[in-house]
């Protein structure tokens, strides 16, 4: 039996007519780049999102950037992130030249820890932004960061790459910091037929500011004010997004319920599933991450069994041999660290039946007896 991590082309085969519906509709416009396509994928994202501006973007790694660059981040600025996220996150901040400054997660929800938050922001004056990160489609604990923000004077970009949809305490990701940042790569919950991005704000000015930077730093044609990027979401990308949007609340409510099956069925074996916490009223699960012993093992044995899983992440950003001018060492963040020895990804879409679930759970059994 296979149970892949992801089913991309079992999704593929539900709305196949609707894609290429959309797709051929791009084509005999022959307008690919932005437009009415994007104008109206943008409406829609900055609804969903409870936002009231959306800006798309070539990729969510692009939208960091951008975010930053509309909220005058310059080099040897700091931005304080985690060290347990995907690389983008520190990356981002790198390459404006920046500098990322790095907090452990909790224990529990593997999100920003807002007591080390804290004492960063007291000790260091030189942080000009907060960029926590709702990871795995559970949102980080927005209400004491937001607090931290406005006591020091900085904004919240929330990386949100992973967790459209997701909700702390009734709001949505995206719609709390300053600005909210999304991907569209394929394997996200939302995910296009290649790269694109999103960013969303309350702010008119800010979502103004995007737009510019997103073409060059463009104000009229060949009129340049400041210097951009190349970041524009392709209107092909928009309109298979705007397909797959209709069906994302249906597809939740999947990863829901197979999450809901996994930890019934996991209570005899010796993992620690994903709980959420009581501010995570609603988590979509773009990753089900359980903690587990002899992590490697198990993935191996998974992998024998026909079980797909993956390792997120293992090796934390602040032991990444880029970041070793940062002056961190082993040891400095215990929890990430940790983390990265213990966590498995396991196949959580909503194509997955009732049936692959057991067998994934009862092949995790099988391993530890």
């Amino acid at each position: 039996m296979k149970v892949p991590l992801l089913d991309l082309r079992a999704q593929y085969d539900k709305i196949r007519d609707e894609v290429q519906l959309a797709a051929n509709r791009v084509f005999e416009s022959q307008y690919f780049i932005l437009g009415d396509e994007v104008a109206k994928f943008e409406e829609s994202v900055a609804r969903y999102s409870r936002a009231r501006y959306g800006v798309g973007c070539a990729s969510g790694s692009d939208a960091l950037t951008l975010a930053m660059m509309a909220l005058g981040i310059r080099p040897d600025d700091e931005v304080v992130t985690v060290s347990y996220t995907f690389f983008a996150t520190a990356g981002e901040i790198a390459l404006l030249g920046a500098v990322p400054v790095f907090v452990d997660v909790d224990d529990r929800t593997f999100n920003m820890d807002v007591a080390q938050l804290a004492e960063v922001l007291r000790t260091r004056p030189k942080i000009r932004a907060i960029m926590p990160v709702h990871l795995f489609g559970g949102c980080a604990d927005m209400e004491p960061i937001l607090a931290l923000a406005t006591q020091h004077g900085v904004p919240v970009i929330e990386d949100a790459a992973q967790a459209i949809g997701s909700e702390y305490q009734g709001r949505r990701a995206g719609s709390m910091g300053a600005l909210g940042c999304f991907s569209f790569f394929p394997s996200k919950n939302l995910g296009g037929f290649g790269d694109g991005g999103m960013l969303t704000t309350d702010d008119e000015a800010l979502a103004g500011k995007l737009k510019i930077l997103r073409m060059h730093g463009r104000t009229g044609k060949y009129i340049h004010e400041v210097v951009g990027r190349n970041s524009r979401l392709d209107a092909l990308q928009a309109a298979i997004l705007q397909v797959k949007l209709a069906h994302l609340d249906g597809w939740t409510e999947g990863r829901r319920k197979n999450a809901d099956t996994y930890r019934e069925l996991l209570k005899s074996a010796p993992v620690v599933p994903p709980v959420p916490a009581e501010y995570q009223t609603r988590h979509i699960y773009n990753q089900f991450v359980i903690r587990c012993p002899r992590r490697d093992e198990l993935q191996a044995y998974l992998r024998e069994h026909g079980v797909g899983s993956e390792v997120y992440y293992p090796l934390p950003l602040h032991l990444q041999n880029c970041f070793s001018s940062l002056g961190y060492k082993a040891g400095d963040f215990p929890v990430s660290e940790r983390l990265s020895r213990e966590t498995l990804a396991l196949p959580i879409h909503s194509e997955l039946s009732h049936h692959d679930i057991e067998y994934v759970c009862e092949r995790i059994r099988q391993f530890y007896t």
